[in-house]
């Protein structure tokens, strides 16, 4: 089999760079092992504000103007939807934090967004004496739906491989690269927290940060908005509500903890104060990167690999815009921005 392309990995980053090479009507195959759940555990919001401090997310807007036309292409194709707007209600802790509140929503970059009117709680199920920010035209991509149905798609388009990719095994010559009975021009590497084990790029420092969520049914909560407090409280219709999320830099592994399941508890009941059920919890391993930029760009050595990761807890908001840059930069040469490109982190090589 002769291709353009190996991609490994079919999360987020994998599905976005993918996306880019059919537009260009490059031809690939895809290496997946589903051992990397990140993008199917996350919650898939996306947001241009950062909710701790009230500020803009980097280049938020900028990647909300790709990532919606994205997912909205992606929805014609599977008619299928995928993006679900909804509200965010961000709860005050005390008066300063209304205030500060009122001076963010003067930046230009954030008052599309949030809204100038502080809203009164009144429902009896959440806590919240100093009210809510509203946060408008915000919501969230069924990322779980989605990549099912894109790798279902692929399997039955004979472009995907569901086995590990074995780094050692991997031929690399003048022209590309061999892999078993595959020859590709270029490879990709887009595995996740999986990079730890990848030889040829396990020199980028990623952390990763273990979240662990729960679904819980509440049956008299009753919001059709995301609350963020110590949590977030994400409706999924029917009583349903996802709760999240836990960061956790020490544990590793993709097993849910008793430890991130009291945390979440006791975080959720400083929240709302309504009976519930816990109905599910899981967890997933983050790719993260100490700068809180994704890691992009071509390895030092071998200029047909690349790498697509770090995408974090924005990976909605950013993976469509960071494939068509690493794709531009591969074929059209159009250079990477500094601050996502890998060259930052290429003295960790000495």
């Amino acid at each position: 089999m002769d291709v353009d392309y190996i991609i490994v990995g079919l999360g987020l980053a994998g599905l976005a760079f993918i996306e880019e090479l059919q537009r260009n009507k490059k031809t690939f195959v895809v290496f997946e092992n589903e051992s990397q759940v990140s993008s199917k555990v996350a919650a898939g919001m996306f947001n241009p504000v950062v909710l701790k401090r009230f500020t803009p997310v980097w280049n938020g807007k900028e990647q909300l103007d790709i990532a919606i036309p994205f997912f909205e292409n992606l929805e014609s194709v599977f008619s299928k939807k995928y993006i679900h707007y909804i509200d965010i209600y961000r709860v005050f802790k005390s008066v300063e934090e209304q205030n500060n509140w009122f001076v963010a929503c003067d930046k230009p970059l954030l008052s599309s967004y949030m809204s100038t009117k502080i809203l009164v709680n009144n429902n009896k199920e959440v806590i919240a004496p100093f009210g809510f920010g509203k946060l408008q035209h915000t919501g969230k991509v069924a990322l779980e739906l989605l990549l099912n149905d894109y790798y279902k798609k692929l399997s039955d388009e004979n472009k995907i491989i569901k086995k590990s990719f074995i780094h050692d095994d991997l031929i690399i010559s003048n022209d590309g690269f061999t892999y078993n009975n595959i020859k590709a021009k270029k490879i990709i590497f887009s595995e996740g927290y999986g990079l730890k084990d990848n030889p040829f790029f396990n020199y980028l420092p990623m952390n990763e940060a273990k979240g662990e969520l729960l679904t819980i049914h509440a049956p008299k909560l009753k919001i059709d908005y995301m609350l963020k407090a110590a949590v977030f409280v994400l409706p999924l219709g029917d009583d349903l509500y996802k709760v999240g999320a836990t960061f956790n830099w020490k544990d590793k592994t993709s097993v849910p903890s008793e430890e991130g399941k009291t945390e979440l508890i006791n975080k959720l009941e400083m929240t709302i104060k309504t009976p519930y059920k816990i109905i599910t919890h899981i967890a997933g391993i983050r790719p993260t990167v100490k700068d809180r930029r994704p890691l992009i760009g071509i390895h030092p050595t071998y200029k047909n690999m690349a790498i697509l990761n770090g995408l974090g807890t924005r990976g909605v908001m950013l993976a469509p815009t960071m494939s068509k840059f690493l794709y531009n930069y591969i074929e059209n040469n159009i250079p990477l921005e500094k601050e996502i490109d890998i060259k930052r982190y290429h003295s960790y090589l000495d």
